[in-house]
């Protein structure tokens, strides 16, 4: 057998993520490969860090880029947190929420499920129940933005209740950071996570993170050991902060970093604040677009992901023939549905780069063509 290099095609990704992401940070992998004690590599590993805390609007000195995709990052926030036997209330209104309850339990903790519509934002006044009927809660446990579904949540809302009930906020922003409002200090979360792929517009295999010093001070009082070596924040913050020597704990994705720096630079350089509005922006045209073709949206307008667009399938659509007429013909991917939604919706992604007038003007084209045939 002959096997000849892999040279894909250039596609378009508006779909639920890997997103698009620019030339300069596609370029940034390709730079000399150094090692991962190496001063210089170091040096950038501080500026990554500090970037992040922008982007997440924190001082957390617990702030890192793990080497690993969100749902890592998702498994490292529970297994450092949550021992066995504690309760954790965890909202579920898609996918990602019972990938939260999953975790809980495979710890061995004890999972309390506030259950919201698909499709729908976590219900403030059902958390605030679950929060009063069970006092004995260590941890409040939400996605921000749910990918399966397109819906945005209130997390200071929810974090205000958490505070108020003396629980500690465990929070999923894969979908979120960088794309909608997001203050992790402001409003008081205790533990986030997210991934490199989605609005960051930066290669997938990374999730960055963040824990306050009330969520460090959790993990150093553990009576148990955490179960996982890897996750263990414990061992990593070593390799990720000290003015002197750092410690050896694995070898970091070198250029992975170098590409996450880069998309951090551009972010910056944009403004959190504009990437915010642009994705707002963007979403209003698709919108509009879409509504002129007769599409409709799952979603709430007053609940609805800007960087994330659930709509409904037309009647007399064929799923998987739309999808793979963009694909074949417009080198164009979106998103299938999930779980619940899979058959009924596609998920339209307008995540970092990819959050673009161009975009939008060929998606919404391409969409019109492939209804047409």
């Amino acid at each position: 057998m002959t096997y000849n290099s892999f040279h894909p095609p250039r596609r378009i990704l508006m779909g639920p993520g890997p997103s698009d992401i620019s030339a300069d940070v596609l370029s940034a992998l390709s730079r000399p490969i150094v090692g991962h004690l190496d001063p210089l590599f170091v040096s950038m590993m501080d500026e990554v860090k500090s970037l992040l805390q922008y982007t997440f609007q924190t001082k957390n000195e617990f702030t890192i880029a793990l080497s690993a995709p969100g749902s890592a990052g998702m498994e490292a926030c529970f297994v450092n947190l949550v021992e066995p036997g504690d309760k954790v209330i965890v909202c579920r209104n898609g996918v990602f929420g019972d990938r939260m309850k999953q975790n809980v339990e495979r710890i061995g903790a004890e999972a309390v499920v506030v259950d919201s519509p698909w499709g729908r934002a976590v219900e403030v006044d059902k958390v605030a129940k679950a929060l009063d009927e069970n006092p004995d809660a260590k941890f409040l446990a939400f996605v921000h933005a749910e990918t399966s579904t397109g819906a945005l949540s209130d997390a200071k809302a929810l974090c205000q209740l958490a505070q108020q009930a003396n629980c500690l906020t465990i929070v999923d922003a894969v979908t979120s950071l960088g794309g909608v409002e997001l203050r992790v200090d402001e409003w008081g979360i205790d533990a986030i996570y997210s991934g490199s792929q989605k609005c960051l517009s930066c290669v997938p295999g990374l999730s960055p993170i963040s824990f306050s010093e009330k969520a460090v001070e959790v993990i150093k009082n553990r009576k148990t050991p955490i179960q996982s070596w890897f996750l263990d924040q414990s061992l990593v913050m070593s390799y990720w902060s000290g003015d002197g020597k750092r410690s050896y704990h694995h070898t970091a994705p070198v250029n992975s970093l170098y590409a996450l720096h880069e998309a951090l630079v551009q972010l910056h350089n944009e403004g959190l604040e504009n990437s915010w509005a642009r994705h707002k922006a963007q979403h209003q045209v698709l919108a509009k677009g879409l509504a002129k073709l007769g599409i409709e949206f799952i979603v709430p307008e007053e609940e609805r992901l800007p960087q994330l667009n659930t709509i409904k399938i037309p009647i007399g659509a064929d799923d998987a023939k739309v999808r793979s007429y963009l694909l074949n013909h417009y080198n164009l991917e979106i998103g299938a549905g999930l779980g619940d939604f899979a058959g009924n919706a596609w998920r339209i992604g307008l995540m970092g780069y990819a959050a673009r007038n161009e975009n939008v003007a060929l998606c919404l084209t391409a969409l019109e063509d492939a209804l047409s045939q």
